[in-house]
């Protein structure tokens, strides 16, 4: 599950993790993040470290 706040300074960060997923894929991240504007260290940390998990525990409901 993505994030919707940075934990350190509260900005949103939900709204551009698909498009930098996507973007990610075929650009270096650093090109990324300076197209969409992410220029704290903080904010990024979210987008690198963010694990999607969802469709794996939707496997053990009931």
């Amino acid at each position: 599950m993505v994030p919707v706040r940075c934990f350190s300074c509260g900005k949103i960060v939900a709204d551009d993790y698909e498009k930098f997923k996507e973007l990610a894929k075929r650009k270096p991240t650093s090109e990324v993040f300076k197209e969409l504007g992410i220029d704290r260290p903080c904010c990024r940390r979210m987008y690198l470290t963010t694990v999607e998990f969802i469709d794996e525990l939707m496997e053990y409901q009931k």
